[in-house]
């Protein structure tokens, strides 16, 4: 006899990482993405895996960062998502940029030809039923407000919220080559880079003052009623709102100049506007943390005071949507079932991770714990030594439900080091500890999963 099928809800990072986890072991699955038959506030294509947001996966550095980290137990476990991403990498210094296109559209191409995955389009407005086994929740942070309010009459629990905002990308032939260079902080090269990866735009010490003068003057977009009062997520803030939280607060944020020398001075600037290839054909460029909910008018009225952009024209304007999460600390077990109807359990950003790379990391994990019940096997968490792990406890439990928020992975959910390990070595502790945990798993993993094959 065949496995039964596995419905996956969302056709994100999470949700076509999962299903790709659970068809490369043999479960067969039904992918259900509502789009293009229902649009989001952001999503611009039907495809899977669309990048929304930024075309950057952050640092690439597994043995220094904890993202990079993250990157390298996805490669280590099969990545859908972090094959597609090493095959579109653009330059990016020491990140992991994509082009967005190419990315989406190997992911998309790979699940519509896995011979165990059947792609179904149309929203799903309702919670899956136990009597059709055991399924998987991807909706993602646009979840649609139909499925989000069967989430919380299941639940019982008032759903979170949070906004997020995304950057202007601008055309590269626009930008001024007498004013912008091309350099990575400290010349570092990365994935796909070369070590003069970033274009940037300097501003000397008035320059500066006067573009936070005019940002901090310019007419933002209006909440609708129902969106006042939720909180922005603080690790995306529009750049108006970092602004208003002190006149140098942008400069020891996104355009902080370390690193950086000037060609024309031999100087490091005052200030610095950092552009990032955002596709394979290298004539588009995003603002590097420049995410905002300006109106489109002020938005090309402010930034083209900046250096170097004084002509650009834009390809996408920024903007600004809202995001939902569940209380997961309250709501989910450790293996990521929902408590009140534990044959469904829940994957990437709705669960409340933050970040391209942590939503399809929880997908992955929710595929292959999926996989091992379908088959008969039985399977454990990712230890929590692990980025995986770590990312998933604090979801699951970790977090204080009252006070939960969006995270991205980091060292801090890692369980803590011995006080012999030096200051300077803990980075590289960590990920030496992460490997070694993760290799004790994976194996475990495999066999459980292919139990019952």
């Amino acid at each position: 006899m065949s496995p039964p099928r596995v419905r996956v809800v969302g056709g994100g990072l999470a949700g076509s990482e999962a299903a790709w986890q659970m068809a490369q072991k043999g479960v067969p699955v039904v992918l259900c993405e509502m789009r293009p038959h229902r649009g989001t506030d952001a999503h611009k294509t039907g495809g899977l895996a669309e990048l929304v947001c930024s075309n950057s996966f952050r640092s690439d550095d597994a043995l220094n960062n904890a993202v990079g980290l993250l990157h390298e137990e996805m490669r280590r476990l099969g990545s859908l998502v972090m094959a597609a991403a090493d095959r579109h990498k653009l330059p990016a210094g020491g990140a992991l940029a994509v082009d967005r296109d190419g990315f989406s559209a190997e992911v998309g191409a790979r699940i519509e030809a896995h011979p165990l995955i059947e792609v179904r389009r149309g929203e799903v407005t309702g919670l899956p039923g136990a009597e059709a086994g055991l399924a998987i929740v991807a909706t993602g942070p646009l979840t649609s407000p139909a499925f989000a309010e069967a989430i919380r009459a299941a639940t019982g629990e008032e759903g979170l919220a949070f906004f997020d905002a995304i950057a202007p990308i601008v055309h590269k032939d626009s930008v001024n080559p007498d004013v912008a260079w091309f350099q990575s902080r400290y010349d570092k090269p990365g994935p796909g880079g070369t070590g003069a990866d970033y274009l940037n735009c300097p501003l000397d010490r008035d320059g500066y003052a006067a573009f936070v003068d005019a940002l901090l003057a310019a007419e933002t977009a209006d909440f609708k009623d129902w969106e006042r009062g939720t909180p922005y997520f603080e690790g995306c803030l529009p750049i108006e709102v970092m602004a208003a939280r002190g006149r140098e607060t942008l400069r020891f944020g996104p355009m902080k100049p370390v690193g950086l020398v000037d060609p024309r001075t031999g100087r490091r600037p005052h200030a610095v506007v950092q552009l990032r290839q955002d596709n394979a054909l290298g004539t588009l460029y995003n603002m590097v943390g420049f995410q905002t909910k300006l109106r489109h008018a002020e938005q090309a009225r402010v930034f083209r005071l900046i250096p170097g952009l004084e002509n650009a024209t834009f390809a996408r304007l920024g903007g600004l949507h809202r995001n939902t999460f569940l209380k997961s600390p309250a709501v989910l077990d450790g293996t990521l079932r929902l408590r009140a109807m534990p044959h469904l359990r829940f994957a990437g950003q709705i669960t409340g991770c933050e970040g391209y790379v942590e939503s399809a990391a929880v997908g992955l994990v929710a595929g292959l714990l999926t996989a091992a019940e379908v088959l008969g096997g039985s399977l454990a968490p990712p230890p929590p030594e692990t980025a995986h792990g770590a990312l998933v406890a604090h979801i699951t439990g970790g977090a204080s439900a009252g006070t939960f928020q969006p995270m991205n992975v980091n060292f801090g959910l890692f369980p803590p080091l011995g006080p012999d390990v030096r200051k300077e070595a803990r980075k590289r502790a960590f990920a030496e500890r992460a490997f070694a945990a993760l290799d004790g798993w994976h194996p475990r993993a495999l066999a459980s999963c292919q139990s019952v094959a």
